[in-house]
């Protein structure tokens, strides 16, 4: 099941959340598995003294190269064309899928093993390709539960961060054998003992595959090197053994140069694994010796964000996922409730930009946060993602009332002098008030919320005469 099928035609967040709130054994795994990232990301950020300066560092140098992006992808082009490899320019998904579904039908092979990539997921690529035949196998260990059990992912570094260890193991106990290896007899959920499984499963795979699809966490705009991080080496196995080596890259990711990239070795594995560094770090200019390279870079909404002067803040992000982490919302409804691969406070920036804000789930995801600012705080590059979230907002359409409300509550903040009669007046018919429900256009607002008590008297009220008499 792919990303971006699996999200078509989802109801609103608030919908959404309302029915992942009712699975306490959801929210019993996605609060022990985030608090435990979050103890540990605090725990290696900690020992930086710089933390802060590294930080202001990786958002100017995405600021920087944001602006002359046009600049540094050609630049791109360029130098992985002079390596060898091929270059490839996709509007959206139709054009991504079409280019990558081409590339492997040339090939003649109908298999394809996947590093974890979002990017193909927002395309939905595993879709695409099954519709020619071709059946992709994702080879990250939190990846292939998530398409064993016929889900989809609900967080951006550990997709089946809502799945606990035995409902995994019933996973592989019930579908491993549907491709081509059975699990193990008498399995247990030992993460040692899965991970064991996993890896029998998907060695013969590596093996005999003979195209790779992946994505990349950074690419360097000077030698034309994409890099990728990961902790497992599966995505080694991918990038290296294939003949065929197809990678999709959102445009976003580029850096102009290697020693722009030194600043996030330090912030990315600190902020999403909570580790000092990346125990597998892959790079590759135009693919391993011998092997056919191809990279797709894709756009899909992208310049589009670029466009808007606050929004654009949003492509800086390196998917770290600090901000589901330490999100109190995401903690208790879960990635799936967002209606797309980019889950939390990320996703409800992210996700409405690049979709356009068309369908009732976009215009519902700017409203998916409290606004506590938790997510700004924890993001290694500064995006400020209550200021986007906001923005959005304004953006959203509002019902008429809503409208009408809002200018009602203009007038009288304008004036001091309105805004005193309008306290008195709510004064003296407090006791009209209802306690619990407005009626009417207000009965909505209500539905979340208590109807907040209004006072005997204002405050400006209350300061006149207590403090007038002292004068």
């Amino acid at each position: 099941m792919s990303g971006a099928s699996a999200f078509l035609g989802m109801p609103s967040f608030p919908r959404n959340a309302e029915k992942a709130l009712r699975n306490s054994q959801l929210r019993f795994n996605l609060r022990k598995a985030t608090h435990t990232i979050r103890a540990k990301r605090a725990a290696v950020v900690g020992e930086l003294p710089d933390w802060q300066e590294l930080r202001a560092a990786g958002k100017a140098i995405k600021d920087e190269t944001l602006r002359h992006l046009d600049r540094h992808l050609l630049q791109m082009e360029e130098a992985v064309t002079r390596a060898g490899g091929h270059v490839h320019w996709a509007a959206d998904a139709a054009e991504a899928n079409r280019i990558v579904t081409d590339l492997v039908r040339a090939t003649g092979e109908t298999e394809v093993v996947k590093v974890k990539s979002m990017a193909t997921q927002e395309i939905g690529l595993n879709d695409a390709l099954a519709s020619e035949g071709i059946t992709a196998y994702e080879t990250d260990l939190a990846e292939l539960i998530v398409q064993l059990g016929n889900d989809w992912p609900s967080h951006i570094l550990v997709p089946a961060i809502h799945r606990n260890r035995s409902e995994i193991r019933e996973i592989f106990r019930e579908h491993m054998a549907e491709w081509g290896r059975p699990a193990p007899e008498g399995l247990s959920d030992d993460p040692r003992t899965l991970a064991e499984a996993a890896r029998l499963h998907l060695r013969e795979r590596f093996l005999a595959t003979k195209v790779g699809i992946s994505g990349a966490n950074f690419m360097i705009a000077e030698t034309g090197t994409l890099v990728v991080l990961e902790s497992e080496g599966n995505g080694r196995m991918c990038l290296t053994l294939p003949k065929t080596l197809i990678s999709v890259v959102g445009i976003e990711k580029i850096l102009p140069t290697w020693r722009d990239l030194e600043v996030f070795l330090q912030l990315l594995p600190r902020s999403s694994t909570g580790e000092r560094m990346n125990p597998y770090t892959s790079t590759w200019t135009a693919g391993a010796e011998g092997q056919e390279f191809h990279l797709v870079l894709l756009d899909n909404g992208r310049t589009t964000v670029l466009a808007d002067e606050i929004g654009r803040q949003a492509l800086r992000c390196i998917r770290c996922s600090a901000c589901l982490n330490v999100c109190p919302v995401y903690e208790r409804v879960g990635g799936h409730a967002y209606g797309s691969v980019y889950p939390g406070p990320i996703g409800a920036i992210l996700t409405p930009q690049l979709r356009g804000m068309t369908s009732e789930l976009d215009a519902s995801l700017p409203y998916a946060s409290s606004l506590c600012g938790a997510c700004y705080d924890v993001c290694p590059v500064a995006i400020d993602i209550p200021e986007v979230l906001v923005h959005l907002r304004a953006r959203s359409p509002h019902a008429p009332a809503e409208r009408l409300g809002l200018r009602a509550a203009g007038w009288v903040l304008d004036k001091p002098v309105r805004l005193e009669r309008a306290q008195r007046l709510a004064s003296r018919f407090r006791r009209l008030v209802p306690k619990r429900r407005l009626p009417g256009p207000g009965a909505a607002w209500t539905e979340t919320r208590d109807v907040p008590q209004v006072p005997e008297e204002s405050f400006r009220d209350w300061w006149n005469r207590t403090e007038g008499d002292r004068r």
